[in-house]
């Protein structure tokens, strides 16, 4: 008896555990990615110094969305900056080509959500809104990881510059 009520106190714990994280990993893209459609970028802008410039508005929730292209495919992305790199979900990773083998994931990423492991790649080009960065560092991370994809610095400092301006975020 004494086991069975072991066992049963092991399996309340474990099955709150993992209520919580599937509520984590859940609850922000579902609820989010039906409500935000993603900002159109604006029109290529040319600047004083002969450069162009995208402006991207903020989304309702604050946030910077933009659609780009990789490999010819629209992709959208959160701008982040805080990112390091470009990070794909990996069903939009496979969409352009991207299919890292379950061994490929042995890059350590830490996320808003925890540590995970991350398949290391390396993009052609990213264009958005007209401004190319070539042979820019990603990393896919594995479905229900990311409620959507991350443009990151290994793109953004590859830029003249970005910057928050008048309530809306400049590539330059």
């Amino acid at each position: 008896m004494r086991s069975i009520m072991i066992f049963a106190a092991i399996m309340i714990v474990a099955g709150t555990l993992m209520a919580q994280l599937a509520d984590r990993l859940t609850s922000a893209a579902p609820a989010h990615a039906a409500a935000v459609a993603p900002a159109p970028v604006a029109p290529v802008q040319a600047t004083a110094s002969g450069g162009r410039a995208v402006t991207i508005p903020r989304d309702q929730r604050g946030h910077f969305q933009t659609d780009g292209r990789i490999e010819g495919q629209r992709i959208n992305f959160m701008v982040d900056t805080g990112a390091s790199v470009v990070a794909l979900t990996e069903n939009d990773a496979a969409r352009i080509g991207m299919r890292p083998s379950r061994g490929d994931f042995n890059a350590t990423v830490t996320t808003a959500n925890g540590t995970v492991k991350g398949a290391r790649i390396r993009l052609a080009s990213i264009d958005v809104g007209g401004l190319v960065v070539r042979d820019v560092d990603a990393l896919v991370l594995p479905e229900g990881v990311l409620s959507e994809n991350l443009l990151g610095l290994s793109y953004l400092s590859r830029l003249k510059r970005f910057e928050f301006a008048n309530g809306q975020m400049v590539l330059q």
